[in-house]
């Protein structure tokens, strides 16, 4: 199966603004994520999309390969969809470009969703973790999911879903991961669509397939590692390194 990463790249963030550039232990937040990416050996091609010539040159004066997005988008989803329109995959990958520790068995995991019988109706997959934590059950910066048996997602939402009515059952919470993988099919249309009425409401993108009437296949995962968000990200980024021996 060929899968492509891609990585939207956006030079201004309202929380963090020219965060991809930050420096992390030496290297850019962009660099690490793009050679993180590379390093899992999952991918016959990573490319950046960027909106920004400095960003488009932080990837090429390391080897790596990015093109320059031609439109402003809303979404990173929207994004990638340009440059994958002149691509042929099996399988593209979102890989967000603030998440400096990416690693292999996630991405893996998200890939072999799309195989064997079942995995060939699968056209949209996507990340989720258990919460563990009560307060970020009640975050509202936290998407839940909720998934039917197969694993398909039910709903997604910032509010807390399933809501405990019943004391008497044992409720597991699970926070969505943004990261994506798509069959070309769905990803093109994604971009046809208008945004609709819950993701316009929950600021939730991937809420626009499930308008549509398409699933997102969820993958559970324990492997985590730390987004770079706000400015305090790039401390708690350099204990996880510390913590995970990464250089």
């Amino acid at each position: 199966m060929k899968a492509i990463a891609l990585i939207p790249a956006r030079l201004e963030a309202s929380r963090f603004p020219r965060k991809l550039l930050a420096d992390l232990r030496g290297k850019t937040v962009l660099r690490r994520t793009y050679e993180a990416a590379v390093a899992t050996g999952l991918f016959s091609e990573v490319i950046v999309v960027a909106d920004s010539d400095e960003l488009i040159a932080e990837v090429r004066k390391h080897g790596g390969k990015a093109v320059k997005s031609m439109h402003i988008y809303e979404s990173g989803t929207d994004r990638i969809a340009e440059v994958a329109a002149t691509l042929e995959a099996d399988v593209f990958v979102n890989v967000q470009g603030d998440e400096p520790f990416t690693s292999r068995e996630p991405l893996a995991a998200l890939l072999e969703a799309f195989k064997g019988d079942d995995g060939a109706q699968v056209q949209v997959a996507s990340l989720c973790r258990e919460i563990t934590d009560p307060q970020l059950v009640n975050d509202p910066n936290i998407v839940k999911v909720t998934c039917a048996l197969n694993g398909n997602s039910i709903c997604f939402s910032r509010s807390v879903i399933p809501f405990p009515r019943s004391t008497d059952v044992r409720i597991s919470y699970h926070q969505h991961i943004g990261v994506y993988a798509f069959r070309k099919a769905a990803l093109m249309s994604f971009t046809s669509w208008p945004v609709t009425p819950l993701e316009a409401a929950e600021k939730i993108e991937c809420l626009r397939f499930l308008e549509h009437g398409i699933p997102l296949r969820m993958v559970l995962t324990t492997h985590m590692g730390v987004g770079i968000d706000v400015p305090s990200d790039i401390q708690r980024a350099e204990r996880f390194m510390d913590s995970h021996h990464i250089s």
